[in-house]
C-alpha cells in the first residue's frame, strides 16, 4: 500500500475512533429518568401512522407530527434512540399487540374497548370539536336552524343528531364535507380541530374560519372531548409507568403546549383534565 494511502487511512481512522469516542461518552452523559426495557434495548420503536398533524414521517423517514414530537421527546429524556416505522393505521395496533412496536403514533382515543386489549397513556391533548364557518361561529347554538355537515365516527355525532335532527349531514370524510361547505350545500361543518388547522395551512379552507367549539351541556365533546394517547403492551408495566411520568412532566413544564402551538393549535387541547376513557 503506498505511504500516502496508509497515513490517509490511519488519519481516518483516527477521526473515525474520536467520533465514536464522542458518542459513547455522549450516551454515557446520558441518565435515563427511569428504568424500564423496551423491544429493542437501548431504542424506543414506534410504529408511525400518517394523520398530520398528529402523525407522519418527513421525506427524510424521520418521525413527526404532534405525537412524534412528544414520542422523541420521552425518548431523549430516557437516553433512547428513535426507531421509526411507517404503518398503515389499520396495522398500527397490531403492531404494539404483536411486539413489532414499542407504542404507536396517530390520535388514538383512549377507550373502554382499546383498554381491554392493551395499556394507554395518560392523555397527551383532547381532540377538540370545531365549528367550521365564513361567519366565525364558536357555539353550538350558531348551528340551530341551518344545514350542518359531520363526519362518521366523531364522540359528537350523536348529540348532533340528537339537536339538529334531519338538518344534521354525515360524511364518510372531511374532504367530502368540505366540498359541500364551499359549494353551499351546507352551511356549517363540524370536524376536529386540528385537521381545520391543517386545511388551513395548506390554503384549503379559502375563507371558512375555524374555532374551537363552545363548551354546551348539550353536546357532551365540547365539555369532554376525547383524550389521545399512547397504546403501548399489558405487560409493559415498568414501560408504562415511565411513559405517564415524562407525560406529566410534559405538561407541567409546558413542552407539550409548546409542541401543539409549533403545529399551529393554540395550546388548549393540552388541558386534558384527569383520564378517562371513552364508553
Amino acid at each position: 500500500m503506498p505511504v500516502f494511502k496508509s497515513k490517509t487511512y490511519l488519519l481516518l481512522s483516527g477521526i473515525l475512533g474520536a467520533l465514536l469516542s464522542g458518542q459513547a461518552a455522549q450516551a454515557a452523559d446520558c441518565t435515563p429518568k427511569h428504568k424500564f426495557t423496551t423491544i429493542q434495548q437501548g431504542t424506543l420503536t414506534v410504529a408511525v401512522t400518517t394523520y398530520a398533524p398528529h402523525s407522519y414521517m418527513d421525506d427524510g423517514g424521520n418521525m413527526k407530527g404532534i405525537d412524534g414530537d412528544i414520542a422523541s421527546e420521552f425518548a431523549k429524556r430516557e437516553c433512547l434512540q428513535v426507531k421509526a416505522v411507517a404503518v398503515d393505521p389499520a396495522a398500527a395496533i397490531q403492531y404494539v399487540l404483536s411486539g413489532q412496536a414499542d407504542i404507536t403514533t396517530g390520535d388514538w382515543y383512549r377507550t373502554a374497548e382499546r383498554a381491554k386489549a392493551m395499556n394507554l397513556s395518560a392523555p397527551l391533548y383532547t381532540d377538540q370539536m370545531a365549528i367550521y364557518s365564513k361567519q366565525g361561529f364558536k357555539n353550538v347554538s350558531d348551528l340551530e336552524g341551518k344545514k350542518v355537515g359531520t363526519v362518521q365516527g366523531y364522540l359528537w355525532v350523536a348529540d348532533l343528531k340528537t339537536l339538529l335532527g334531519a338538518s344534521l349531514k354525515l360524511y364518510p370524510n372531511s374532504v367530502n364535507m368540505q366540498q359541500d361547505l364551499f359549494a353551499g350545500r351546507i352551511d356549517v361543518a363540524v370536524d376536529g380541530y386540528s385537521t381545520g388547522v391543517v386545511a388551513a395551512q395548506k390554503g384549503a379552507l379559502k375563507d371558512v374560519k375555524v374555532a374551537v367549539a363552545a363548551a354546551d351541556p348539550r353536546v357532551k365533546a365540547t365539555k369532554e372531548a376525547a383524550q389521545a394517547a399512547f397504546p403501548y403492551s399489558l405487560k409493559a408495566k415498568e414501560f408504562g409507568a415511565a411513559l405517564d411520568s415524562d407525560i406529566e412532566e410534559m405538561h407541567k413544564d409546558g413542552t407539550i403546549v409548546k409542541i401543539l402551538k409549533s403545529y399551529g393549535l393554540d395550546g388548549t387541547a393540552a388541558e386534558t383534565g384527569a383520564p378517562r376513557l371513552v364508553q
